[in-house]
């Protein structure tokens, strides 16, 4: 069941807060993946996607940041350094509620199974981090419903660093967290960021009802326990792609 998120308006502005849960008018079923950067949940992700293609079922995927409405003023606000932690939220929240109604949402209403590989939680997390309150952010983003399953791919911070680390030759601005003045060490920056967004996660655990992975077992290992998982919550055969006659 969706918590429902509490709406606060000012207070001369004549109107008392409202408690908003998202309508599940709908006969499709949401996956999201949520973990740190080099928790391995895109691979995991797309394995599912790809098991789930070659069984024959309606499957729809999507990825955090990537509307093509927002990405030229994402990406030249990046540039720049012109985001403050707001803004940066409001791009992200735009970003995300142009998928969410041109597509996450009708293609649930179609009956597909809709694999999202980073939800709202990354935004909780990464906007909570960088300063931005937390009940804001929640009220922003709640005209989305919750995931059927989220997937939390737990790793240790120092697992992580290293699996980023080893294959990047440089971090970018933001994604170092550099815009927040921690440290003008690159990594050490990525260091304190990924380790405030780790400990961001671990508190929506239990509120969200994550379905925690290890992270740290082989792929084919974490793959297979997704998959059975999968079987268990969803009754696969209701979503298998119709023959064309």
């Amino acid at each position: 069941m969706n918590p429902a998120f509490r709406l606060q308006f000012a207070p001369d502005s004549g109107l008392s807060s409202v408690v908003v849960t998202p309508k599940r008018n709908y006969s499709g079923k949401l996956l999201a993946v949520e973990g740190l950067d080099g928790s391995g949940k895109s691979t995991q992700i797309y394995l599912v996607k790809r098991w789930l293609e070659l069984e024959g079922y309606r499957v729809f995927f999507t990825e955090w940041n990537s509307s093509i409405l927002v990405k030229k003023s994402t990406s030249k606000g990046k540039k720049r350094q012109l985001l403050t932690p707001t803004t940066f939220s409001l791009i992200h929240a735009t970003d995300f509620a142009d998928r969410y109604e041109r597509q996450i949402l009708p293609l649930l209403r179609a009956g597909y199974l809709v694999l999202c590989d980073r939800y709202i939680f990354t935004a909780l997390a990464r906007d909570a981090v960088r300063g931005v309150d937390r009940d804001w952010v929640e009220q922003l983003y709640s005209f989305a419903v919750l995931p059927d399953i989220t997937l939390y791919f737990r790793v240790p911070l120092e697992t992580s660093l290293n699996r980023i680390l080893e294959g990047r030759p440089a971090l970018k601005y933001h994604e170092a967290g550099l815009d927040m003045g921690w440290s003008t060490d690159p990594y050490e920056s990525f260091r304190i960021f990924q380790g405030k967004v780790y400990a961001e996660y671990e508190s929506m655990r239990e509120k969200f009802g994550f379905v925690p992975v290890d992270a740290t077992e082989e792929i084919h290992v974490q793959q297979a326990k997704v998959r059975n998982l999968i079987k268990e919550k969803i009754d696969l055969p209701t979503y298998r792609r119709r023959p064309c006659h």
